[in-house]
């Protein structure tokens, strides 16, 4: 059964506004499932964690549900080595403080000019409190990709950890993640993978990465705003966790500091709900994992044959330069969100102008400054169209038609 957008959309209450909703990279719209989740937490769970009485044990089941729809989505068989938190980015300051204390001078680390900065910062600051040297992987400016052997060259012994995006959050670029963290490990290197941009698109699969972490944010991904992270048992019980001392030390909740927002970890776990009905929708059957194995596959191949359309559409207006991989025959490399600059006008008049006729998306460089930097687009950046699931070819018309009136 093929995938229909339409089913899709019917989901979304916000998709009922008249207007072309460009800007999921930075976050996606909600079903109607997560916000009635939400609402129901409230009116019927609303209480603390730990409690010996009804509401509590209630929030607590909520709370146990939406961490093994987590650990589905994430392609692992151990839903105690999931954690929540605010989003990826304080998730991944938390966790590059306890990982840099096993680090010593002289060691090395490595991050991409390819990444979102929450992949970088975090990372560079603790190094600079350890003294430990901080490598950056270079990118091929021509399409947007990793420079494989820049990788190579610059790991040795010295590296403790490589920090990679599964997919730019600016160009759409899939990184072989698989592939890299194989050779990060034989080189004695713990992989950090940031998975934000990866999620709404693609399957995650961490088990078979084989990554030592991995990290996204589930309002990306048809939820609210909650972080998610996966980290190897191995290493969640050996690394220190910053925590209250009243804090248990068991899994998951060394790692979970404060109290959580439970209604909206209750999104979590229905935003993964809606996902595997996207896998129903198209005839697949099985476990929740299978469901959404096979949703991932009919948004892959859908939002392939759209970014297609679009990338060929950019392509005749003269004053629009793509950055990133535009050749239709790499669709497989990346996912349909791109980033592009214009002849005439600055990236946020662009924006603004779009915006003006009811097509949303951003400007500026969406936190990948590493990318653009080493592009030579600062300080204006560049202007970016995420398409997901829900978007039509009709938007994507829109868009072409709006931009056309610049030419």
């Amino acid at each position: 059964m093929k995938f229909r957008p339409e089913w899709a959309r019917s989901h979304f209450p916000a998709l009922d506004r008249p207007a072309v909703f460009l800007d999921g990279p930075a976050g996606s719209q909600v079903p109607r499932s997560v916000i009635d989740a939400i609402s129901s937490y409230y009116a019927k769970h609303n209480a603390n964690h730990g409690g010996c009485f009804r509401t509590s044990r209630e929030s607590d089941a909520v709370t146990d549900w939406a961490r093994r729809s987590c650990a589905d989505l994430l392609g692992v068989a151990d839903p105690e080595c999931v954690v929540f938190g605010a989003n990826m980015t304080t998730l991944t300051f938390a966790f590059s403080r306890a990982i840099a204390t096993e680090w010593q001078p002289g060691d090395e680390i490595m991050v991409t000019r390819l990444d979102h900065d929450a992949n970088v910062s975090p990372w560079v600051r603790a190094a600079q409190d350890r003294g430990v040297t901080v490598r950056h992987i270079a990118i091929h400016p021509e399409d947007c990709t990793l420079d494989q052997d820049d990788f190579r060259r610059q790991l040795s012994s010295r590296t403790k950890l490589v920090a990679i995006g599964c997919v730019s959050n600016a160009v759409g670029t899939r990184n072989p993640v698989a592939e890299m963290t194989k050779i990060a490990h034989e080189a004695g290197a713990m992989v950090f993978l940031d998975a934000v941009h990866h999620a709404p698109h693609l399957a995650i699969d961490a088990a078979a990465w084989d990554c030592d972490f991995v990290c996204c944010s589930a309002y990306k991904f048809f939820g609210p705003h909650v972080g998610v992270m996966y980290g190897k048992r191995e290493h969640l019980e050996r690394l220190p966790a910053y925590k209250v001392r009243p804090c248990p030390e068991t899994l998951p909740d060394r790692w979970m500091t404060g109290t959580q927002n439970f209604a909206a970890i209750a999104g979590v776990g229905a935003a993964i709900e809606y996902l595997s009905g996207v896998g129903r929708s198209v005839g697949v059957t099985g476990d929740r994992r299978a469901m959404l194995l096979g949703a991932f596959e009919a948004i892959e191949a859908y939002e392939r044959h759209l970014g297609a359309h679009m990338l060929a559409e950019l392509a005749t207006l003269k004053q629009v330069k793509v950055h990133g991989i535009t050749d239709l025959k790499r669709m497989g490399e990346r996912v349909p969100t791109v980033s592009f600059t214009h002849a005439k006008k600055s990236p946020a008049e662009v924006a603004e102008f779009l915006g003006e006729r009811d097509i949303f998306v951003w400007s500026g460089n969406y936190y990948a400054l590493p990318l653009t930097e080493a592009l030579g687009v600062e300080p204006h950046g560049m202007v970016r169209v995420g398409l997901l699931h829900y978007n039509t070819a009709a938007e994507v018309n829109e868009l072409i038609h709006a931009l056309r009136e610049l030419e």
